[in-house]
């Protein structure tokens, strides 16, 4: 996909107030909004609805979160289903230390795969409030988004027509990858931080081997413990950036696993079938402002949070959100008030959740360093977190997400 700089002179003419780009959360997310509020918008997904349904992604939502969206009346079936945690597990020198950031909090996380809340998202959307979503589309272009007739244009996957879609606003929520982030100019700040360590994640067809987050921090690298479902396990081992997958067989990845999980008192992982295997670079980046003339971006297409604090789909969340009832203001009411505001309210967050992620994973990977003023500096921050009621309290704030009025 790629930024245009023709008005597509050949292609169908249709008109709607606003277009989505991207049917992740955040995407289903702004269009549920839309719809609820009968603003006429159309969501565009170059993947096929099969697919986002079953594309294994995150799994933990924080509370606030969840409220927001049960208030929407976007979580039934979350709520029925998700599993609710409020306990983590630190594993470091041979010792387990369970923290109890529920209790410190008040907040807990509910563990409820992506997949499962798209599934729940385009059902709501598409299936009960009709609402026009269109798979499958090939070469998205956007068109004149820095003045007031921006459009996006667009093949059908089944006839090859090519069709242009007038709008007021586009929200640009179609990832990392996508074209929207392309379209923001290059002199436009994008700032990154690269940690120069990777993850092995991994799902296993095994049950948890623990009823809460395992994290273990160990010289020989970082493996973490998340349950999934009853059935299925996601791990993590630290390995380097780059690395192939293929470098780890069954036997290794579970001998490692066993080895940085261990400590006194855990029983033992259940083993099994390994469904995904995949490397990830562990990075972060911030497009700032998030906005540029009538394209407004929401979640990976804005900032990337590498899986190190669980934060990436609780921010595409904030920010779809905030713009849902951006859109509806101006739409409605013609008042642009929030809109104006959206990157400066969405950044509050975002940069808040950056630091965290940046400061936990020193806390998670400085042990492997090879560094011994950085492990032991890393240490002494971990062993303040389980001794300090004051050092708990708010690391048990960051760690489940404050409260936001959405």
């Amino acid at each position: 996909m790629t930024a245009a700089a023709s008005p597509f002179p050949s292609a169908s003419l249709q008109r709607t107030r606003v277009v989505v780009v991207g049917a992740g959360p955040a995407g289903l997310t702004v269009a549920n909004s839309l719809r609820a509020a009968s603003v006429d918008c159309v969501l565009l997904e170059t993947e096929s609805r099969e697919f986002i349904e079953q594309r294994p992604r995150a799994g933990f939502i924080e509370e606030w979160a969840v409220r927001a969206l049960e208030r929407r009346g976007l979580a039934d079936r979350l709520l029925e289903q998700a599993q609710a945690h409020g306990e983590c597990e630190f594993r470091f020198a041979g010792e387990r230390h369970r923290f109890r950031y529920g209790e410190l909090s008040g907040h807990r996380h509910f563990v409820y795969p992506q997949q499962l809340l798209v599934t729940d998202l385009v059902r709501t959307y598409a299936d009960e409030a009709g609402g026009d979503i269109r798979f499958g589309v090939r070469d998205v272009e956007l068109h004149a988004i820095d003045s007031d007739r921006p459009s996006v244009a667009y093949t059908d996957p089944d006839t090859g027509e090519r069709l242009r879609i007038d709008c007021d606003v586009v929200a640009g929520c179609d990832g990392a990858r996508g074209v929207t982030r392309g379209c923001v100019p290059p002199e436009r700040a994008t700032v990154a931080r690269h940690y120069g360590i990777g993850w092995l994640a991994l799902l296993a067809e095994a049950p948890p081997s623990s009823d809460c987050v395992v994290f273990g921090v160990h010289p020989r690298g970082f493996a973490a413990h998340m349950a999934r479902s009853p059935e299925v396990t996601r791990y993590y081992l630290e390995c380097p950036p780059g690395d192939d997958p293929e470098n780890w067989p069954h036997e290794r990845v579970w001998s490692e696993l066993h080895h940085r999980l261990s400590a006194d008192g855990a029983g033992p992982l259940t083993e099994g079938r390994l469904i995904e295997k995949r490397v990830l670079d562990m990075h972060n980046y911030v497009v700032e402002p998030m906005a540029y003339g009538r394209l407004y971006l929401a979640g990976d297409s804005a900032h990337l949070a590498a899986p190190i604090a669980a934060k990436g789909m609780n921010l595409a969340l904030s920010d779809a959100l905030l713009l849902g009832d951006a859109l509806v203001a101006y739409c409605h009411k013609g008042d642009d008030r929030a809109l104006r505001g959206y990157s400066e309210a969405c950044l509050r967050r975002v940069w808040q959740y950056q630091e965290f992620s940046g400061w936990l994973s020193e806390v998670l990977h400085a042990a492997s360093s090879g560094d011994r003023f950085r492990a032991g500096s890393a240490a002494a921050r971990l062993r303040r977190i389980l001794g300090s009621p004051a050092a708990a309290a708010a690391f048990a704030e960051l760690y489940i997400g404050k409260d936001a009025d959405y």
